[in-house]
């Protein structure tokens, strides 16, 4: 009897290390590995992690790589590959990279984990497939709505700029429009890159249209009350088209569609002084009592704050908007126009959108223009206050002019 009890020990334990073994082989060294998809991503059978070693009902309950909800995977079915791009790279062997930073020695200055390395290798094989920005490439993003009686001049401006025309972009938005503007753009973009002489041509020249069904009268456009809502859409309009429009350009360009005036070689001196976002003063002009043109600030979005600023913004409630330019809300800040003759280039809190030269990567790191209340602002006023609270560093030139049509 005990002789029988052992044998029948023996053949249960031996059963149990032979189905031990065949789990054990189900490991991502010897899966076989998806074949590269070449179609979009998104195609049903990319997004599953298939393997040979896994039963068929058993691969149904795979989760999607794309992160969705749902059971996860057991880790012995994980595929040995990233989806980047609609392609499946696998890693390199997992030697050391040899565009690692190397001792005198010939050593490498770390030993990698086993994990790094297969990142490391994935960066490396999609490298050339990342689209890295251009030097000096600039895109220029203009929002308009009704705007033909513009245009001629906007262009006129645009063919006195001192830069080089095979590396500017044009992109617009047309928006809730009810004149000949998005028509006269169109024939602008055949003109320009079907008939005009090469060196005229522009890198690219794209049109969009969304309509956002959101007009106001001409009496209450500069209604207090509505600023709010009305700065919202614009900021809408905006996130729209730089999403839409930034390729692999460096530097973006928001110029309004009714500026009278900027100097011809503006671009290149605004991007001499290397920051993150910065904007010119930006003038309009009308006669005064006597007759005789007067130059005032019209960009009253481009301000810093004040110490007062500052305590009575501590005493207003989470909800409360803020918007410069009304006699009936003081905000105690400092303009472009109170600043002294020595200070050329001025740290600022707030821009507004008449000319502003950004640099792409700041727009590419997730800073837009807040369609939502901000620290209390909104659309352009809002897009600043979020780049400074990202670290970018927002500048105006007090003493650098552009001019706006009189409204």
């Amino acid at each position: 009897m005990l002789i029988a009890i052992v044998a029948f020990a023996l053949t249960c334990t031996l059963l149990v290390l032979k189905g031990y073994r065949q789990d054990a082989a189900i490991t991502p060294s010897n899966m076989t590995q998806p074949q590269s998809i070449g179609r979009a991503v998104g195609a049903e059978d990319s997004w599953y992690a298939k393997t040979s070693a896994v039963p068929e009902e058993e691969t149904s309950a795979l989760e999607p790589m794309s992160g969705q909800g749902g059971p996860q995977p057991e880790e012995h079915v994980h595929a040995k590959y990233i989806e980047v791009l609609g392609n499946n790279y696998q890693p390199k062997p997992a030697a050391m990279p040899s565009w690692l930073p190397q001792t005198k020695t010939g050593k490498h200055r770390a030993q990698l984990t086993n994990e790094s390395q297969v990142i490391l290798a994935n960066n490396r094989d999609v490298a050339p497939y990342t689209q890295e920005p251009e030097d000096d490439s600039l895109l220029i993003l203009t929002p308009v709505k009704n705007n033909a009686q513009h245009l001629a001049r906007y262009f006129a401006l645009l063919d006195k700029l001192k830069y080089p025309r095979s590396r500017i972009s044009l992109a617009f938005l047309v928006s809730d429009s009810t004149d000949k503007t998005q028509q006269m753009l169109i024939e602008s973009r055949q003109w320009y890159q079907e008939q005009a002489p090469p060196e005229l041509r522009f890198r690219r020249f794209d049109i969009y249209r969304q309509d956002f069904f959101y007009a106001l009268s001409r009496k209450q456009r500069h209604l207090r009350e509505k600023q709010k809502e009305r700065r919202m859409m614009m900021a809408r309009a905006r996130n729209y088209l730089w999403t839409r429009a930034l390729e692999n350009e460096q530097w973006v360009l928001w110029i309004d569609g009714d500026l009278e005036y900027y100097p011809p070689n503006i671009v290149r001196d605004l991007m001499a002084y290397d920051k993150d976002v910065i904007v010119p003063n930006c003038l309009v002009r009308r006669r005064n009592v006597q007759g005789r043109w007067k130059h005032s600030v019209y960009d009253r979005n481009a301000w810093q704050e004040t110490a007062q600023s500052l305590e009575m913004i501590k005493k207003l409630n989470e909800t409360d908007f803020l918007v410069e330019g009304y006699k009936s809300l003081k905000t105690h800040r400092r303009y472009l126009d109170r600043f002294p003759k020595n200070e050329t280039v001025v740290p600022l809190d707030g821009v507004g959108g008449t000319f502003t030269l950004v640099k792409s990567h700041v727009h590419r790191s997730g800073v837009g223009f807040p369609a939502w209340l901000f620290q209390h602002q909104v659309e352009t006023e809002g897009f600043a206050k979020l780049a400074k609270a990202n670290g970018y560093g927002v500048y105006g030139l007090p003493f650098y002019y552009i001019r706006h049509v009189t409204n």
